[in-house]
């Protein structure tokens, strides 16, 4: 009686397998670290942030200057400039604020040199909006407020659409080129609260949110869980195999 043996398998499956998860093991570690890299990076930043919103004002950074201006030095920066508003510009921006939901009012200013610096004058509800009533100060003015870096991408799932009016995130250059603005600064200023009375139905200032989102140390344990249970499938075809030979 004749015995056919069947033919032992060759593992390149196994091997592709392997391969496989080691490379995902690898990548996910790279990623834990990276995030835990950025977590050290978000959280000095909000430290000096934190140590900078209480700093006294000093001159918005001038039309010379703005090439250098970022987030690392800038963002949130007590600033003072001067000039006059430049009238029926204002820019309404969805925001939701601790008065409700309704709009940052972005009005340009004019400075001496020429030069345009956009300036949150603070929030107004939706009815000012419909009523078309938002008092604007004539004459020279000085703001103090927080520097904030332009907001280019929109809203969450919400693009800008300049052509309706509807924007939803403050997007400097957006704004300059629907106003037909030159001279723009790459920043605007959010004015602060001051203790001057305010007209009545003029947008409420002050109301800056100092807050960054800070979710690295999930990514980082995540990454690193993903890590594990691929070296964990590496490890179980590994025994198998082993068993199966055995």
């Amino acid at each position: 009686m004749t015995t056919h043996r069947t033919p032992a398998r060759r593992p390149w499956g196994l091997v592709l397998w392997l391969v496989f998860l080691l490379a995902a093991c690898g990548s996910f570690i790279a990623l834990g670290t990276w995030q835990i890299e950025r977590r050290a990076w978000k959280l000095d930043l909000i430290e000096r942030v934190e140590a900078r919103v209480h700093a006294a004002p000093v001159a918005a950074p001038g039309e010379a200057d703005w090439p250098a201006v970022n987030a690392d030095r800038h963002a949130y920066r007590p600033v003072q400039l001067s000039g006059t508003w430049l009238p029926g510009h204002d820019t309404l921006v969805q925001a939701s604020t601790t008065l409700g939901s309704g709009y940052w009012v972005l009005t340009p200013l004019q400075r001496d040199d020429g030069s345009v610096v956009l300036v949150n004058r603070g929030f107004a509800p939706p009815a000012q909006r419909a009523a078309g009533s938002i008092p604007l100060p004539s004459g020279q003015v000085t703001v103090t407020g927080l520097l904030r870096l332009t907001e280019p991408d929109g809203g969450f799932l919400r693009a800008n659409d300049p052509a309706a009016g509807r924007w939803y995130s403050r997007d400097v250059d957006a704004i300059a080129h629907t106003h037909a603005l030159a001279r723009v600064a790459p920043y605007f200023v959010d004015a602060g609260a001051d203790d001057a009375p305010r007209a009545t139905g003029a947008p409420v200032p002050g109301l800056t949110v100092v807050r960054f989102h800070n979710s690295h140390l999930v990514y980082t344990i995540t990454w690193y869980a993903l890590a594990l249970m691929s070296a964990g499938a590496a490890l179980f075809l590994i025994r198998d195999a082993r068993r199966r030979r055995g």
